[in-house]
């Protein structure tokens, strides 16, 4: 049950920067207006606060919530919050997002409100600072409302926090979807989603991430057998098993392996040598 409670935990686990809005004036001849720049659109907005995230982050008080994937402490203070992975291209592909303003830990902030085309992915809320452009706090809520998990900054340090090693933004990987599909046939990605990383766990293990732009997957291939479970698909196929980890219904887990013919154990096994980690993307 650890093992199952590392997997979920890791694929609940695994980000935004607004410059504030400025009147650009365009070169003109004499007699003629300046030119203001356009607004941004919110999932510009977004994005642009996602990316900045990379390098910079707010610090001080936080309140962390995970009520899913369950935890032995689902409550518990920090000083950030943790990372969001996402996933520029896909955001703009799978999301309406709008905004509004807002205040959190006593700071202007922006509220952005994400629906996904998926009816059955969940729904997030990310809210970013209005001065600093980066997260001051989220929220994960399932397909019918319930919270899956938040992070909250209930103080703010009074300067902005760069970081020593920036990150980098996940890509969408079409050679290893197609690499995926071939080496299990049948396999049905749910709505939205694209692998975007792939790496080789304990005991021969290899996990392939999914995700629509904020919400991450987890498909496993093993030879180790392991037991449906609530957030936890499981198709055995031979001498393999196949699990689909993740905040969807349990239905769609199930239907997303349910016709999967085989498993090819060798072409699975060589997907983290072949598909390494890509480049950073502005995708």
């Amino acid at each position: 049950m650890r093992a199952l409670r590392s997997v979920l935990l890791a694929a609940a686990l695994l980000l935004l920067g607004w410059s504030a809005a400025q009147t650009v004036t365009a070169p003109t001849s004499v007699g003629l207006p300046a030119v203001p720049a356009a607004t941004p659109s919110p999932t510009d907005g977004l994005i642009s606060a996602l990316k900045k995230s990379l390098g910079a982050e707010a610090r001080g008080e936080a309140v962390l919530e995970l009520v899913f994937p369950p935890s032995t402490t689902p409550l518990r203070n920090a000083r950030l919050l943790p990372r969001l992975a996402s996933v520029p291209g896909l955001i703009r592909r799978n999301f309406t997002v709008t905004v509004s303003p807002d205040t959190v830990a006593g700071r202007p902030a922006r509220r952005y409100a994400l629906t996904p085309a998926n009816p059955q992915a969940a729904r997030w809320v990310i809210w970013t600072d209005q001065q600093w452009n980066v997260p001051l706090a989220y929220q994960e809520r399932m397909a019918g409302g319930p919270l899956a998990r938040r992070a909250e900054l209930t103080a703010v340090n009074p300067a902005l926090s760069r970081l020593s090693r920036p990150g980098r933004a996940r890509t969408v990987r079409p050679g290893l979807k197609r690499a995926l599909l071939s080496a299990l046939p049948g396999l049905s990605l749910p709505a939205g989603f694209e692998p975007v990383g792939v790496h080789t766990r304990t005991g021969s293990a290899v996990e392939v991430l999914l995700s629509d732009g904020l919400n991450v997957l987890a498909l496993v291939v093993s030879p180790r057998p392991v037991k449906a479970a609530s957030g936890v698909g499981v198709r055995q196929l031979g001498g393999q098993s196949v699990w689909l980890v993740g905040n969807l219904p349990q239905s769609a887990l199930d239907d997303a392996l349910s016709r999967i013919r085989r498993a090819d154990a060798e072409a699975v096994s060589g997907l983290p040598g072949t598909f390494g980690d890509p480049a950073a993307s502005d995708q």
